[in-house]
């Protein structure tokens, strides 16, 4: 009986996570190049976080699938195949690495997870500007200056917002256990 009262309350920690990740995705800020600044990058490393390497992915792989099947959790309500193989794409299918690297830095010190979040953040930068620069024909120079430059700022408040309160998030869930 333990054991399935467990997965149940492992479920809905990925479903509110999930949620979490959808919500912070309308909370944006749209740019001249299509690729709007959201708080969805913020939600994703805390479910690495929060519920670790395992369940913080998933979270991100339901809130991806919900995507894909067309519900609106994309940025400014939106959904489909056509966004995740659009110009922000890329940044949507790294997701699930950045939610796996916030997870294994938080099973460490507070520097390997700040270095375990930047990693997460180049990688999902790499994507991203990757695939913006495929779908919209730009040099992959254009492409860094156009979407990755103009986040880096947010993105170093969102590590710093991670690593001071990702690991407490964690302790108020672990201490309803």
């Amino acid at each position: 009986m333990m054991k399935r009262s467990w997965a149940i309350r492992e479920l809905c920690h990925i479903s509110i996570f999930a949620a979490i990740i959808a919500v912070c995705a309308q909370i944006s800020v749209p740019t001249a190049f299509g690729v709007p600044m959201t708080l969805q990058t913020l939600a994703i490393s805390l479910s690495g976080v929060v519920l670790g390497t395992k369940n913080g992915t998933i979270a991100v792989l339901v809130y991806i699938l919900l995507g894909a099947a067309g519900v609106p959790v994309f940025a400014s309500l939106s959904g489909g195949l056509g966004v995740i193989f659009g110009r922000t794409g890329g940044f949507i299918l790294s997701f699930p690495f950045l939610a796996c690297a916030a997870g294994i830095g938080a099973k460490k010190s507070r520097l390997w997870l700040i270095l375990w979040l930047a990693i997460g953040a180049i990688v999902n930068y790499i994507c991203g500007a990757l695939m913006f620069s495929f779908i919209t024909s730009n040099g992959l120079a254009a492409s860094f200056s156009f979407v990755v430059a103009p986040f880096v700022p947010i993105t170093i408040i969102e590590i710093a917002l991670v690593v001071m309160f990702g690991k407490s998030i964690k302790q108020v869930l672990v201490m309803q256990r």
